[in-house]
C-alpha cells in the first residue's frame, strides 16, 4: 500500500497521482511533442513510451513512489510528469526531482509548486537525505524552477551522454530554511 503521504497528492492547482496504464495515451501524446522533448531526449514513438512507462510503474512497485501523472486539480486534465525517482548521476546513485509540463501550461509556476510539493515528500515522508534536480545548462526555465524550490548549483556533469548542470538540496538545508521562515523565491 503507498503511504497516503506520498499518492495521491492535491496542491493549490495540482492533482498528483499514482500512473496508471490508462494513463499512457497521455505519455504518448507529451512524449511526441518536440516542444516538450527538446530537452528531454528528443521525441519518442509509442513503442519507447511504453517502455519507459513499464520503467515507471515498476518504480513504483519497487520503491513505493516515482513520478506521477499531473493533472490540472480542476479541470481534470492531464498537464504532465513529474516527481521523485532514483537515478544514477555524476557515478551516484541519487533521487531527483523531474517534471515535464505541455506547452499550454508553462510559465505559471506549476513545476515550482510540484517541485516544492516533492521536497516535502522526499524529506518529511521519505526521510532523505539529500534531493537532485538537473537539467541541460541551456534550459534555463528548468535552473530557475530548481532555485525557486529551494536547489543550489552543485556542478557541471554529463546525463545520458549530454552535458548537464547538478543542483542539490540537503534536508539539513531544507529544515534549516523552513525554521528560519525562509521561503525560496515565489513561482
Amino acid at each position: 500500500m503507498i503511504d497516503p503521504a506520498i499518492a495521491p497528492i492535491v496542491t493549490a492547482r495540482l492533482r498528483l497521482g499514482r500512473p496508471s496504464w490508462a494513463d499512457l495515451d497521455d505519455y504518448v501524446r507529451m512524449n511526441a511533442d518536440p516542444v516538450v522533448m527538446a530537452t528531454l531526449k528528443g521525441v519518442r514513438s509509442r513503442e519507447e513510451t511504453e517502455a519507459i512507462f513499464g520503467r515507471l510503474m515498476d518504480h513504483w512497485n519497487h520503491f513505493g513512489f516515482g513520478w506521477y501523472t499531473i493533472r490540472d486539480r480542476s479541470s481534470g486534465r492531464f498537464i504532465g510528469r513529474g516527481g521523485l525517482r532514483h537515478v544514477v548521476i555524476a557515478g551516484l546513485d541519487e533521487v531527483e526531482i523531474g517534471y515535464a509540463f505541455l506547452p499550454s501550461y508553462w510559465g505559471r509556476g506549476l513545476a515550482t509548486e510540484l517541485a516544492r510539493r516533492c521536497v516535502e515528500v522526499g524529506f518529511e515522508t521519505l526521510t532523505l537525505p539529500s534531493l537532485v534536480c538537473f537539467t541541460q545548462p541551456t534550459n534555463l526555465a528548468s535552473r530557475r524552477v530548481m532555485e525557486k524550490a529551494g536547489f543550489t548549483f552543485e556542478c557541471d556533469t554529463e546525463y545520458a551522454d549530454l552535458p548537464h548542470v547538478l543542483y542539490r538540496l540537503t534536508a539539513e538545508c531544507w529544515r534549516s530554511m523552513s525554521e528560519q521562515n525562509v521561503n525560496p523565491p515565489s513561482p
